[in-house]
């Protein structure tokens, strides 16, 4: 079970982002393969074997092998406990199909359908769907968009030379901006070292993540019309020109009403189903391992 997110962020037209201010890739967080001591795990007299916790290691990155090795572990064993209870209570129900046609394990629908089963949920009434809405009034707001057009000169951070020499740039084109700020899409054509120099320096339409922190940070503080002065980014220095704002509006119940309520039958139905895999967990005979039902993945 994942946890529902709910995503504020209105349709809003492609904008002109060029590669420079993309954002950087995540970390490589792959689990070590240096063997873990860990004494052997049992539930209910059956033992999880090293070989499958070595295996779903794979499925939980962590800062070093023991923390890895922890996590794969408690998986399986809220699974063998899960799996038990269904079969204790005879639980049947058909295997399901996703869109893409790949159809799940007998043993994940014997595990979904014990949660269907035993954790109930109720569904929140209108006035409780609108109490929530008025109380959270502020995430049910379209981030603001900005249209913007920009110069880099491009540098490395760690090569110190050329970092200064592109400071020193931008800081010359700052300075003739300052009296001529009209000049500000021919310069770009002529000095810019982005693609969107062809356009004049416009990135078009941006939202909240689209640019590294640095520039969206110079770029809120603009008013229309504004030109920054120079903005060190990884990608070198830049100087930024806002064109337009477009302040985010207030979304009515109406168009929110249906994910409120999914973020609510979710809400409750994490702590249900944490609740019961307590219950599950403090009933069970469990060696090894020290675990609780909270710490199942079913519930992150």
């Amino acid at each position: 079970m994942t946890t529902l997110v709910i995503n504020h962020a209105a349709n809003r037209q492609p904008s002109s982002e060029h590669p420079h201010e993309h954002r950087p890739a995540t970390p490589d967080t792959r689990p070590s393969g240096e063997r873990v001591a860990m004494p052997p795990v049992t539930v209910n007299g059956v033992t999880i074997s090293r070989k499958a916790i070595a295996a779903e290691v794979q499925n939980f990155p962590a800062r070093n092998p023991g923390e890895g090795w922890r996590a794969a572990t408690r998986a399986l064993v809220i699974r063998e406990l899960l799996l038990q209870e269904a079969r204790r209570l005879d639980v049947c129900v058909e295997q399901k199909t996703d869109e893409d046609g790949r159809r799940e394990t007998a043993e994940d629908a014997l595990v979904r359908g014990l949660i269907e089963r035993e954790v109930s949920v109720p569904e929140a009434d209108e006035e409780t769907l609108r109490r929530f809405y008025e109380n959270n009034l502020r995430r049910f707001v379209t981030p603001s968009l900005y249209e913007a057009d920009h110069i880099l000169i491009g540098a490395r951070r760690d090569d110190d030379e050329a970092f200064a020499a592109a400071r020193e740039r931008a800081s010359s084109l700052r300075a003739t901006l300052a009296t001529a700020p009209e000049r500000f899409a021919t310069l770009a054509r002529d000095c810019s070292d982005c693609p969107s120099a062809s356009l004049g320096g416009s990135l078009g339409q941006i939202g909240p993540g689209d640019t590294t922190s640095e520039f969206e940070a110079a770029l809120i503080a603009l008013a229309p019309g504004d030109i920054s002065t120079p903005v060190e980014t990884r990608y070198g220095v830049h100087l930024i020109r806002l064109t337009r704002r477009i302040d985010g509006r207030q979304l009515p119940f109406e168009a929110v009403r249906e994910r409120i309520a999914s973020y609510l039958v979710e809400h409750v139905q994490r702590q249900a189903t944490v609740q019961y895999l307590t219950l599950l967990v403090g009933q069970a005979a469990i060696s090894g391992i020290a675990i609780d039902g909270s710490s199942s993945p079913l519930v992150q």
